[in-house]
Order: structure tokens, then sequence, then C-alpha cells
């Protein structure tokens, strides 16, 4: 429990007649948990005190924790005042310190303070005061994360992403907004999160402010992509954007204007359609924890166009009565480039587990990538045409997978790229004629016998 410090003046005072009795608790702005507080008594009295006593209030009222009494039956300082003549109104205060207060101090206190009745000295005379103590927080952690990873990329279809910002540990629930590229994000509040079915989301505000990058052609030349063209027969066409998500039934989101002029660049990889600028939509969720503070989570979710969205900066902030300035937390969205491929043992025999490790990147990337393995040419070990992982464990490697090819696919929602790794398998030499072949360079087996120990 929290160390209680009190201190209680007291002086001689009269008693009357008719004794009168006031108490009041000064009252407390929101106060900071890690602060000293100190909560103030101030009562009044031309009466003979009996008794203070301090209580914390829990369970909505229906417990009473009694913190401090002091009892002026057995108190040595204390004077009687029945010597005294004259009526005398006297001012008291009543201190209750918390030297380091705590979200758990958080509620309600009352000052309960008793006088002597003159007429009937059994009787006790009770008056009280109360104050809620409101005990804030700061958050104490702030992430930022992406929704539904790993994912993969999809260079024929535009695709939903959505951003998570996490923020834990704060009293009362912080504000959380977005920036991109340090200019704050005006998103379209929601109060459901974006269907999976819904499509891209589409906004008809100009499009500008994002085409302050370095982009070429092929970027300023946005346009569907031509999926299944072929399939289709005769000419390409784009398809008609789908309407947006609406925060209100009875606002509508104006679909893309149509007559664009368009032009084939390739159809190995997509012309996106941006007549506007991306809309950014921004949903809010807050779970209370049993300690009284709040985790509020930032969803912040845009079609993403792989183009424009590469490599921008984007930063969930937090602003807090209990902060001097906001909290920050930042990520870069960037698609991988050149895995480093590792592999155990680096000279592999027949019988051996070989372990291909996917061990990083030329760049950081985010989010995060997912991995697929395949054997060129064939199956895997196991049988299987592909494995999803960021390891591929090859067991008890046999003689006849010397000089395969491996390719490993990363990819996240901003791309995507190849690798490759050959797998080179030593082993013993099975007959003379082989020996003579290893040193043509022609072993089938990839190395060379060692010779019998004398």
């Amino acid at each position: 429990s929290t160390p209680l410090i009190c201190s209680c003046p007291y002086h001689p005072f009269l008693l009357s007649s008719v004794g009168y009795l006031t108490v009041n608790i000064e009252p407390l702005p929101p106060v900071v948990a890690g602060d000293a507080v100190t909560l103030k008594c101030n009562f009044k009295t031309d009466g003979r005190m009996r008794e203070i006593v301090w209580y914390r209030v829990t369970d909505g009222g229906t417990i009473k924790q009694k913190i401090f009494t002091f009892d002026a039956m057995f108190s040595t300082n204390y004077s009687h005042m029945e010597n005294y003549r004259k009526r005398e109104d006297l001012v008291y205060q009543s201190t209750v310190r918390l030297p380091e207060v705590r979200i758990s101090d958080n509620g309600p206190y009352e000052c309960h303070v008793g006088i002597y009745d003159r007429a009937t000295r059994e009787k006790v005379v009770l008056a009280s005061g109360n104050i809620f103590l409101n005990v804030m927080a700061p958050p104490t952690s702030i992430e930022v994360v992406a929704a539904d990873t790993p994912a993969p990329f999809s260079r024929y279809q535009a695709q939903n992403f959505t951003l998570v910002c996490i923020v834990s540990g704060g009293k009362p629930a912080p504000m959380v907004y977005f920036k991109r590229d340090g200019e704050p994000i005006d998103a379209v509040p929601l109060s459901e999160p974006p269907a999976a079915s819904s499509g891209p989301l589409q906004d008809s505000r100009p499009f500008g402010s994002l085409l302050h990058r370095d982009l070429d052609d092929t970027k300023m030349q946005k346009s569907l992509s031509l999926l299944d063209a072929e399939n289709r027969g005769g000419r390409p066409y784009t398809e008609r954007p789908s309407r947006g998500l609406t925060p209100d039934p009875n606002i509508l989101l104006q679909p893309t204007t149509e007559n664009i002029p368009e032009t084939v660049v390739s159809r190995e990889f997509p012309r996106w359609v941006h007549s506007a600028e991306p809309t950014y939509f921004l949903r809010h969720s807050r779970t209370p924890s049993s300690d009284g503070t709040v985790e509020v989570r930032a969803l912040l979710t845009w079609t993403l166009n792989p183009q424009i969205d590469n490599e921008a900066l984007f930063s969930c902030e937090v602003k807090h009565p209990a902060l001097s300035m906001p909290m920050q937390a930042e990520v870069t969205l960037v698609a991988p480039k050149g895995p480093k491929i590792v592999m155990t043992p680096s000279r592999a025999r027949v019988g051996d587990t070989v372990r291909i490790l996917v061990h990083g990147f030329q760049n950081e990337v985010f989010p995060e990538p997912m991995f697929t393995w395949t054997r060129v040419g064939s199956r895997l070990l196991d049988g299987s045409a592909e494995f999803d992982g960021k390891e591929l464990v090859l067991e008890r490697v046999p003689a006849e997978l010397n000089g395969s090819m491996y390719r490993c696919t990363a990819q996240n929602p901003l791309g995507s790229t190849d690798t490759h790794t050959r797998l080179i398998v030593f082993g013993m030499a099975r007959s003379p004629g082989d020996w003579e072949n290893n040193h043509r360079g022609g072993s089938w087996l990839g190395g060379f016998p060692r010779r019998k120990k004398q």
C-alpha cells in the first residue's frame, strides 16, 4: 500500500452552547502518476474536536477503507477547553500526503470530522467533505504494425492496405493520428472496418499532393491492370473502378473518372489508375485494462499503390494531457530487395541436413515479407511444389541433389524479388572410374574422394 503521511495541526478552542462544524476538501486538478499529492481537509468549528478520519472509497462507494485516524482522546498534545470562557472560531487543516501517486490511487476520498456536543457529552456531531482524485498516466508504449502480414504482392490487382498504431498504458485514452512524410493525413472516420470484398478504396478529391516524388512516365500514366486481357479476347479494356467505402450511407464517394487516355506500357506490370489522391480511412478501437489504463488501436486503411507508396514514411503520433510533447513511432514502407541467402553447412556431404536461410536484405523491409521456396525444374525433396517460410530444410540430402537450383521469392504488398542458390553435394567416389571422372571434373558426386589412411 502507498505510504501515507499526515500532519494535523490543532489549536485550543471554546465550547459554546451551540457548536457548529463545516468541512471541505480543497479541489485538485488531475495529477500524473508518480507525482507527490497532498489532500487537504479544511474544517471550521467553535466546538471541541473529537476525531478526524480519512477514507478511501472503493467499489462504487460500497467499501470505505480507513487510511488515517486522529483521536483527540489519545492525543498527548491536545488541550481541553473547559477553562476557556470566550467564544473562538478556529480553522483547522488535516492533510494526507501520497508521496508517489499510482493509477490505483485514482478514486474518491472522504474526510470525516467529529466534535463533541456540549449539551450531551455522549453525543458527537459529525460532518464530512469529499474529493475525487483523478490520476492520469501517460502511454507507456507505441508501435506501428501492418495488418494481415505477411501478405503477398499483387502486380495485377489493386489491394487495400492497413497500418495499425497500438498505444498502451495511457489514462485517459490518448488522441492518436497519422502523418505521411511529416504531413497530417486527412482521413475519413470509420466506425466499422472496411470489408475485405469491398475492392479498392476510392475518392474524388484532386490528386496532387503525392506527386512530389520523382515519378517516371509509367508511374504518371496510371490505369488499371490488364489482367486476363488475352483471355477475354479483343483489345484490352479498363475495368470500371468500384465505388469507395462510406462512413455514412447518405454520403457517396464519386467514382474515378473513366475518360482517361490510356497507353499500353507493359502487360507484365500494371498501369495504376489514380485520378484522385488516395482516400485514407481511419478507425479507432479502445480496450480498457484492469489497471484503469486504455489500449488504443488506430487503423489507417487505403488502396496501396506500390509505385507511389514505396519508401513513403508513415508516422503515428499520440497526444495526451500527461505528456509534455507527443509520442511518435514511424515506419517506412519498403519492398524487399537483394535477399541474402546463407546455406549451412557450407560444404554439404551426402546424408547431411542442409538448411537454406534468408539472412537479411540489402535494405530495411516493411511490412514483414513472406518467403516461398521452389526447386527450379523439379519438386522439393519432400515432393511438394513449394515451401513457405524463411528457412528451407533438406534432410539427409542424396547425391542426386548435387547441382540443383533453389529459388526463394520474397514479397510484401509493395513488391517481390527472387534470388537463387545452387546446392553442391560432396561425397565419396564409388569406383576407380569415378576417381578418374573426378580428376576430369565430371564427378556426379560433385567432389573428390578422400585418401585412405595408411
